[in-house]
């Protein structure tokens, strides 16, 4: 793959996940899009239609944490070019994404409902809501968006350049909470007025997917800067923001 056509593919890459995103916050959130978390339920038993929408997270879960291991990466940069790798783990998450938004099994059965006498809770839900997705694109912008979803890796590429060396930084949300990206998240999944067993399944799967990925990133974020990033980690939040008294 010559660099041009690495800079085209990691483009044609990032503008399917950004186009999955987006329709990632209408399926959660019950926007106006051919399938939603809620779409009218699925003529399949309960169970049956429980399998398959645990399967089809087990599937984004398994892809998201096996691609993103260290020892996976190593082996498979010797089939994709590794300026390519972040770029096609990217795909392969927006795939697993739309997979699920399209075999998804609505399970209609009303878990909770704020009633119309309660609009101000509604507001409340539907603001955590958006707040939790606001969080999650600012947050992918504090970490460099564009080396997360591999723009930065062709485009260094395509320069013969090599990127910088990480390092530990703490902008904004990190000051305060390891994890803000899994934050907003819980945010967005769970906050809404209208909570469906379907809808549930999403939040509570996605929710064990997101616990599981934090003990493995912590795991390869302690290898990598050692002492401090332990340091860092003792005076944060996991999720919660936990507010340090700064000194002088």
């Amino acid at each position: 793959m010559s660099r041009a056509s690495n800079l085209l593919f990691a483009i044609i890459c990032y503008a399917v996940f950004f186009a999955t995103f987006l329709y990632l916050v209408a399926f959660v959130g019950n926007l106006p899009v051919p399938r939603t978390v809620d779409a009218p339920a699925s003529s399949l038993p309960p169970v049956t239609a429980a399998v398959i929408d645990v399967a089809l997270i087990a599937l984004f879960g398994l892809q998201h944490s096996i691609m993103a291991r260290p020892a996976f990466k190593r082996a498979w940069t010797r089939i994709v070019p590794p300026a390519a790798e972040r770029s096609v783990y990217v795909l392969f998450a927006s795939i697993a994404l739309l997979v699920m938004f399209w075999f998804w099994q609505p399970i209609g059965k009303m878990v909770w409902q704020v009633g119309p006498d309660d609009r101000w809770l509604s507001s409340i839900l539907w603001l955590l809501f958006w707040a939790g997705f606001g969080i999650v694109l600012v947050t992918t912008f504090l970490i460099n968006h564009f080396e997360l979803f591999g723009l930065e890796q062709a485009w260094l590429n395509l320069r013969g350049k090599e990127a910088a060396a990480p390092e530990l930084r703490q902008p904004l949300f990190y000051r305060w909470v390891a994890h803000p990206l899994y934050a907003g998240f819980f945010l967005a999944f769970w906050a809404t007025p209208h909570m469906t067993v379907g809808h549930l399944l999403l939040a509570l799967g996605l929710s064990v997917y997101m616990l599981v990925a934090i003990r493995y990133e912590e795991h390869d974020l302690t290898n990598m800067f050692g002492d401090e990033y332990r340091r860092y980690r003792s005076g944060v939040g996991m999720l919660v923001p936990r507010f340090r008294r700064r000194s002088a």
